[in-house]
């Protein structure tokens, strides 16, 4: 079986993680051909990319360079053509898209070029309330046109299969949970290294309250930097440990000079996900504040070093921060509850021993990578559950 997958870009994140990990796992499974079409990465990006991986395999990777993330009518309409013309030269049998650019184009050309079946993973909703109405209208009408043309969607978590069956995208009946797996082990042996703590500048005694995502809108660290100075009063030697980069960095440089706990926060830049388990290993608990995820992927390996999570309660952040059980889940933007949880945490170690060994029991099986692949595996030979194969446009 010959499988397309198309992605807008391989920087570090969850969906390219998510991707790279499913081709490679098809690739070693002996009734699958697998091929991975790609944007380019713009420079400032680059340290970040996943390219490495699947470069250990010549032919692995396409890089359409006309397949960009903002909206851009001329590069568009050129990355279209391309991905068509590409699905007819190698006439899968099913096109894979992920992300919200290369899902719309991927679907839309995998139609055009008459692949029999299209597939979307929802790995986070490109419509909601974090955008204005005229965003919202815009997304909502494109994820209906390349829903049209879709055979089946995969959802990361099922607040995203809900939200689009929601928006009137697709049909029950098409739409698949299956959880975004990861290298479990490293998780599992993280731990909290004195050395490493020493190299960031944290002291033996300090409460770690840590971070996992890009320094970008939504992400919720303006958020933890405004419940900051409150944290410190009633817990003065926590430190925050933020794993990650981006364009909203100097900003969050200058509010915590202007607050004062410029020295009570430790920014790791970007780094590359192997390094990731060593990081949180050394947090005491990890915070996702997000307005804007599908399944946070950094909430279930924070669970599996068995670390206790706050997070948002936004998405799918509830299917892995089981409030009281694995963690606290908080209303957006509640900073006294996220002062008021995140100390209750800093107070009783025992608490968070266990809420760390629930939550690792929570993600041991459902979020391996073994399992992520085998369902998707599944999926495509249960097919076809869609329309009919298409004919290919003139």
């Amino acid at each position: 079986m010959q499988v397309s997958h198309v992605i807008t870009r391989l920087i570090v994140g969850g969906a390219q993680e998510n991707t790279v990990a499913t081709v490679l796992g098809l690739h070693r499974h002996p009734d699958f051909r697998v091929d991975l079409i790609s944007g380019a990465t713009a420079e400032a990006e680059a340290q970040g990319t996943l390219k490495t991986a699947l470069a250990r395999e010549p032919g692995l990777l396409t890089v359409v360079p006309e397949l960009v993330r903002p909206l851009s009518p001329l590069r568009d309409l050129s990355a279209f053509f391309k991905l068509r013309k590409r699905f007819r030269e190698r006439r899968p049998d099913i096109v894979h898209t992920h992300s919200g650019k290369a899902g719309i184009l991927g679907r839309l050309a995998a139609r055009a070029a008459g692949v029999p079946y299209i597939i979307h993973t929802i790995h986070g909703p490109s419509f909601g309330p974090f955008q204005g109405k005229a965003a919202n209208l815009l997304f909502r009408t494109a994820e209906k046109i390349a829903g049209a043309v879709t055979t089946h969607f995969i959802g990361v978590a099922h607040a995203m299969c809900e939200q689009y069956l929601q928006a009137g995208i697709g049909r029950a009946g098409q739409h698949s949970v299956i959880r975004s797996g990861f290298e479990l082990a490293p998780f599992l042996q993280a731990a909290d290294d004195p050395a490493l703590r020493r190299r960031l500048g944290l002291e033996p005694g300090d409460f770690v309250i840590g971070t996992v995502a890009r320094l970008v809108p939504l992400k919720g660290h303006e958020e933890l930097l405004e419940a900051a100075p409150e944290i410190l009063t009633q817990q003065p030697r926590a430190k925050f440990l933020l794993v990650g980069d981006g364009p909203l960095r100097p900003r969050f440089e200058r509010l915590a000079r202007e607050r004062g706990i410029a020295e009570r926060i430790v920014y790791t830049g970007l780094v590359p996900p192997e390094r990731v388990p060593e990081l949180i290993g050394v947090m005491d608990v990890l915070v996702h504040l997000s307005r804007r995820e599908g399944l946070p992927r950094a909430l279930p390996q924070a669970l599996a070093a068995g670390k206790p999570v706050v997070a948002a309660d936004a998405d799918g952040a509830k299917e892995v921060c089981l409030d009281g059980r694995t963690g606290f889940l908080i209303p957006p933007g509640d900073r006294r509850q996220v002062v008021e949880k995140i100390c209750r945490l800093a107070r009783n170690p025992e608490l968070r021993t266990e809420l760390g060994r629930q939550g690792r029991d929570l993600v041991r099986k459902a979020f391996t990578t073994e399992a992520m692949v085998a369902e998707i595996i599944d999926l495509y030979r249960r097919l076809p559950t869609g329309p009919e194969p298409a004919a290919p446009a003139a």
